[in-house]
């Protein structure tokens, strides 16, 4: 069960205290001593002997080999916080959006400002979602200090973004960026350029601040998301009203227009909007923008910009022709149309039933396909109650969105299985690396034990000569090694996250690491 740490934010004020330097009274600022004085100063001092030079490079060596056997004792974990569609309004989303070529940027400033709480780091920012995937070890600190930057980056209340935001720790974080990438946290459920983002935070985490661990996720995460798609039929089937009607007119054309298919039809599209947009791409990405495609507007420079604009994308032919409000130009067109998209923001019928039964159509061209997109409708209903004429409307469209969301819904189950054997390999790998800090600590204490013994030794072995002396070395290490090749096999070796987490904890008790 995912994990929100919003409770935890309460304790950011707190947090933020420690982080805040406390107020103090304005005092006057030190006369400031000039550099040749201080230059001057600094030479009649004594110079300092070599020998404390080479102790302070001795301690700071062993200042560093401490802190890294401190931070060893922890291993990373992924996490990740953000915001997305279900619980932010797009006023607070837009607050912290950043463009892609920033992403790597917004990553290092968030490890930079962490004071190491946050070891590694990795921004997906969309329209519909604004994530950090990270990796850390105190939970508390990392998510303190993110919510910190978050803050300063948005201008918003602690108060308020606190409602939008959400954290999610570990198996569910891991889990969550396998689910964003397969599309299945998407508005529209196995939508494709979720992934081609996902790709991208991948790219940006490798070159930039993502380290070890966030980049394993993100690779993981890329890969299930392929998987999804590749296995199952998540990213098939319309579901929205433009690509409903692509798919519509793709299956009912050789019924209603006796065998001709839409690849090879005369089509005629009303109007230049969003819909008309997305229309165009189902079908210029499926091949099937008609043998003749002509946009029908009211000016002419939006209609041309689109017809160049798909040209220039999908290399496809689209005649441009404007009605300056004269309403019996779509008449005109639709007399050599086979089928016609309507998708304007016009008022009142476009094409009426009574205009249209009395179209004078090409001999063997005599029946019509009218595929009505528009919210008020552009096309009277009783056009479908004329011979040769079938028309469909946005009701129509629906049975073809709920047929498809019904299909993806059963898909989802089978996505989701293919995740959790995905989870299951991350997860296994996260956990071998929770051993690194017990292996290191028994390999040492192994090591440690055999020096001590060989110095109790130490006067026996007196009378050996220099080459049975390091014999002796070798037999010792060898004997040590033998002894830790089963135990450090278990702890890499493969076998379930629960399997590895029970051995690392006998192993800990058993030597005491």
């Amino acid at each position: 069960m995912a994990r929100r740490f919003l409770t935890a934010v309460a304790c950011v004020s707190s947090a933020r205290a420690l982080v805040a330097p406390a107020v103090q009274p304005a005092r006057a600022a030190p006369a400031r001593t000039p550099r040749a004085a201080t230059m001057t100063e600094v030479e009649t001092k004594e110079a300092l002997p070599l020998s404390s030079v080479v102790l302070d490079e001795e301690e700071e060596r062993r200042l560093k080999k401490e802190r890294r056997l401190a931070a060893a004792e922890t291993s990373l974990d992924v996490f990740v916080v953000g915001l997305s569609h279900h619980n932010a309004k797009v006023e607070v989303r837009e607050k912290l959006a950043i463009p892609q070529d920033e992403w790597s940027e917004s990553a290092q400033a968030i490890v930079d400002d962490s004071n190491g709480a946050i070891a590694e780091a990795a921004v997906l920012s969309t329209c519909n979602r604004f994530e950090v995937y990270f990796s850390a070890r105190d939970a508390r600190a990392a998510f303190a200090s993110i919510s910190q930057h978050f803050q300063e980056r948005s201008g918003l209340p602690m108060a308020e973004l606190r409602e939008s935001l959400f954290m999610l720790t570990e198996s569910d974080a891991s889990a969550h960026a396998l689910r964003v990438s397969a599309g299945l946290d998407s508005l529209v459920v196995g939508e494709g350029q979720i992934l081609s983002q996902m790709k991208a935070c991948y790219a940006n985490a490798i070159e930039g601040a993502g380290g070890k661990v966030t980049s394993r996720l993100l690779n993981t995460a890329v890969a299930a998301g392929k998987r999804a798609r590749d296995e199952t039929d998540i990213s098939k089937g319309a579901v929205s009203i433009s690509s409903a009607a692509y798919e519509l007119a793709a299956e009912r054309a050789p019924l209603d227009l006796a065998g001709l298919e839409l690849e090879n039809a005369r089509v005629l599209i009303v109007g230049a909007g969003k819909m008309t947009r997305l229309l165009l791409t189902h079908m210029a990405s499926h091949g099937a923008v008609g043998r003749k495609c002509t946009i029908l507007n009211r000016s002419y420079q939006r209609a041309k910009d689109m017809a160049d604009e798909y040209k220039e994308g999908y290399d496809v032919d689209i005649d441009v022709v404007a009605s300056d409000g004269d309403e019996q130009v779509a008449y005109d067109l639709a007399k050599d149309a086979d089928i016609i998209f309507t998708a304007s923001s016009a008022v009142d019928y476009i094409f009426d039933a009574e205009t249209i039964a009395k179209l004078e159509r090409q001999a063997g061209r005599e029946k019509l396909m009218l595929v009505d997109i528009a919210v008020p409708r552009n096309v009277d209903p009783a056009c479908d109650e004329l011979e040769d004429v079938r028309a469909y409307d946005v009701d129509s469209l629906k049975a073809v969105v709920e047929r498809n969301t019904a299909k993806r819904r059963r898909e989802i189950v089978e996505a989701e299985k293919l995740l959790e054997e995905e989870q299951a390999s991350f997860r296994a790998w996260i956990t071998s690396l929770g051993a690194v800090p017990a292996i290191t600590k028994l390999q040492t204490k192994a090591e440690d034990l055999r020096q001590a013994e060989l110095k109790r030794a130490d006067k026996k072995l007196q009378s050996l000569s220099s080459r049975e002396i390091e014999a002796v070395e070798r037999l010792s290490r060898g004997i040590v090694s033998k002894l830790l090749h089963g135990p450090m096999s278990s702890l890499r070796g493969e076998g379930s996250t629960d399997d590895k987490k029970n051995t690392l904890s006998a192993l800990k008790k058993m030597f005491g690491v």
